[in-house]
């Protein structure tokens, strides 16, 4: 079995002189280094347009781009922007975090300067864009046309008429505001413009991109105001039971996500039809897919949309192995990563057993237990996994060792047989490489031997999370060297 390794990072987290990562020159840039070092691999997050809390996980969309990874700089190459409608703009507070007040603010009035040039040199194409992509793009450039209209307010705070679809007042909003769908419409033809180039170069690379599929949509997103019947909505089309986790030790009262759930009856009914449609967009995103709480999938946690904690939730069956079938069947050759974190009972481990998915392995969790039986130390991993030292919703390596607890400390030093921090994590590397594991992913940000600073989301949290930005040139030609002579020492180069 030939084994192969990559590299985690968003593209927010890349660096680039207008606030938050793009698909620009950085970008290929990375891509560049990721084949220079062997990678396979380049892991990202969803690349959805962003609401409430910024979170990548919380999209207004699962089948659109995100406005602020348009680059600027391709777009002045194309005509439709001129470098002074953006270069005294300040972006940012400081280079190394996203400042996504200042993007909200300025970025689609840069955007709007594309809309005429755009219609004058590229009008067949926009238009030709448009109409392949209506079966989602129609909907998208409503939904986001009303929601300025209702001052950013969510779905549920819309007026009836809005809310409920009124034919009589969507047919006057798309009359009206015919303009302002026409510029939401651009913006998407500019990501998906962008994106593809990307994506082929990377692939011209010999660089596969992973990217995650949220198993769960926004409360507050188009999918939820368009699809309504694919949700569990009362009657005035309200959200009635939210996704969330139970009480654990590390969350007393459980977690509220607040995203609604799925109505797995009718998706079964339709053969899962929405869904389908969904994994074939992402698929045009990436090349493997990682799909996020994977248990889910099996059974799920039901909570009140009108409770204060996740006290009071139960669990419920979801479809399990016949939806991971019926993926199977649609997509012949789909290469799939099972987000399988967390508590797994009997049932979710046969699930992901039947789908032959790899799961993940994180080394992070492997001391939680202070026992040699914990299934996230190295020696016990199978051949099909994707092993992480962390993942972005794990600390920083370093970040992470800073904050064990002695004992704890001291049980990984035992383990790996090493005495200081730099000497555990080159260890704890060591051992990810030369595990059975097929695939091994590495954030950047341990590469680069970096705290907590640099952490990318702690789960649960509001404010202060997907900040986290590489500084330009913080990729040395010493870590270049260092993380290229590892894939080879282990076998991992890419072929």
């Amino acid at each position: 079995m030939r084994k192969n390794s990559g590299i985690l990072l968003p593209i927010s987290s890349l660096p680039s002189p207008y606030g938050i990562g793009t698909l620009g020159k950085e970008a290929k840039q990375f891509i560049d280094f990721l084949s220079d070092t062997k990678q396979t691999y380049w892991q990202i997050l969803p690349i959805g347009p962003t609401g409430y809390g910024d979170s990548p996980y919380s999209s207004f969309s699962s089948f659109a781009g995100n406005p602020y990874f348009i680059d600027f700089n391709d777009l002045v190459k194309r005509g439709y922007l001129k470098k002074s409608e953006f270069s005294t703009i300040k972006w940012s507070h400081k280079t190394s975090e996203v400042d996504y007040e200042r993007l909200y603010r300025n970025r689609f009035l840069v955007l709007r300067h594309t809309v005429k040039r755009v219609m004058r040199k590229s009008k067949e194409s926009f238009e030709s864009f448009v109409e392949d992509e209506k079966d989602w793009l129609v909907d998208y450039a409503l939904f986001m046309v009303i929601k300025n209209l209702c001052e950013g307010k969510p779905i549920e705070e819309w007026p009836e008429k809005f809310r409920k679809r009124d034919k009589k007042e969507l047919k006057r909003i798309q009359e009206e505001y015919k303009d302002e769908i026409i510029f939401y419409e651009i913006i998407q033809y500019l990501f998906f413009t962008q994106w593809k180039e990307l994506k082929e170069y990377a692939n011209q690379k010999g660089i596969q991109i992973i990217g995650d599929l949220p198993i769960y949509v926004a409360r507050d997103s188009v999918e939820v105001w368009s699809s309504p019947h694919v949700f569990q909505l009362d009657e005035d089309l309200r959200v009635k039971k939210i996704a969330g986790c139970p009480p654990d030790a590390y969350a007393p009262d459980g977690q509220l996500w607040g995203n609604p759930l799925y109505d797995w009856k009718y998706l079964k009914r339709t053969k899962y039809q929405w869904w389908m449609k969904r994994i074939h967009q992402q698929l045009r995103f990436y090349d493997v897919l990682r799909l996020d709480h994977f248990r889910g999938f099996e059974s799920y946690f039901v909570i009140d949309a009108n409770e204060e904690t996740a006290r009071n939730g139960v669990w419920k069956k979801g479809p399990s192995s016949h939806f991971i079938q019926a993926i199977r069947k649609e997509f012949k050759n789909i290469s799939i990563i099972a987000e399988d974190l967390g508590f797994l009972t009997p049932e979710v481990k046969q699930m992901l057993k039947d789908s032959t998915f790899p799961g993940m392995k994180v080394v992070e969790f492997a001391f939680d237990e202070l026992s040699l039986d914990n299934d996230y130390l190295p020696h016990h991993y199978p051949s099909n996994c994707v092993a992480y030292l962390g993942t972005h919703d794990n600390d920083t390596v370093m970040g992470w060792m800073k904050n064990l607890s002695k004992e704890t400390y001291q049980f990984a030093k035992k383990y790996y047989q090493v005495k200081t921090k730099k000497e555990l994590y080159h260890a704890m590397v060591n051992s990810l490489f030369e595990s059975k594991a097929k695939t091994v992913i590495i954030q950047l940000q341990d590469y680069l031997l970096l705290d907590s600073k640099a952490r990318i989301n702690t789960p649960s949290t509001l404010g202060g999370n997907w900040l986290w930005r590489m500084k330009p040139n913080q990729i040395t030609s010493k870590e270049k060297k260092d993380i290229k002579e590892l894939t080879e020492r282990y076998h991992r180069e890419r072929k």
